[in-house]
């Protein structure tokens, strides 16, 4: 009986300190928590505890929760790396879209002759880029993509980005096939129809991918508000 007494004891005092190292982890993690403005108004300063910004209000970010992911080289069942189509860029190299792999992503489909859309579609990937830290853009790639590969060429495709400024290294064109473009836009939930032979109808979606492919966050629309955009794109190229 004496020795049951002691072995309960025991058997007490271990639960009591198990315990007591578990709400010591919790309390660290909890410590250790980090917070920081997406539009980074305060430069690099932060926060001990959840809030919103002082400057511009939005609401502060764990930093922990920004960290890139995908640092293996796995992807997952829902990354669109799991797509084997070919494509041309605009210096019309083969690639696959596994290459573009380790980079947050902003894509959007459009075609060269559009005269509609696809120009306002163009500024608003331009007005997304702008308000993007430098810091930040290294992490980060613009795709464009053609929904009519048998016009826009790889040459057709170059011409456009200097056109409009955005040959710079961040800014990827990719012409693919037919059957590969239809592949993706039906991944990016995208619809496209040829009206004529230089005219399509199609979606205006802005999507967000991050760095393993998975597809993030997507805006619909021509000039709308980019706010949550922005705050998924510096979350995921911090």
């Amino acid at each position: 009986m004496k020795n049951l007494k002691i072995i309960l004891s025991t058997f007490v005092l271990i639960l009591s300190i198990t315990a007591c190292n578990s709400d010591k982890t919790k309390n660290t993690a909890a410590d250790l928590a980090v917070f920081q403005c997406p539009m980074q108004c305060e430069g690099d300063k932060t926060y001990d505890k959840e809030g919103s910004c002082p400057v511009c209000k939005m609401d502060l970010k764990l930093l922990e929760a920004s960290s890139k992911d995908m640092d293996t080289d796995e992807i997952s069942e829902a990354s669109i790396f799991n797509l084997t189509s070919k494509w041309h860029n605009e210096e019309d190299e083969e690639i696959q879209l596994t290459d573009l792999k380790g980079k947050t992503m902003v894509m959007v489909m459009i075609y060269t002759s559009c005269k509609a859309a696809c120009p306002r579609l163009v500024a608003d990937m331009r007005n997304i880029e702008a308000q993007i830290p430098d810091e930040n853009i290294k992490n980060l790639e613009f795709i464009l993509i053609s929904i009519d590969p048998e016009t826009d060429t790889p040459e057709r495709l170059k011409a456009f980005a200097i056109e409009n400024g955005m040959d710079d290294e961040q800014w990827t064109f990719l012409q693919g096939t037919e059957s590969g473009v239809r592949e993706f836009a039906n991944v990016l939930s995208v619809k496209y129809k040829e009206i004529s032979p230089i005219d399509f109808s199609h979606s205006n979606i802005i999507s967000v991918f991050n760095s393993g492919g998975e597809l993030i966050h997507q805006q619909e629309g021509l000039g709308v508000d980019n706010k949550e955009t922005i705050e998924a794109i510096l979350q995921l190229t911090q």
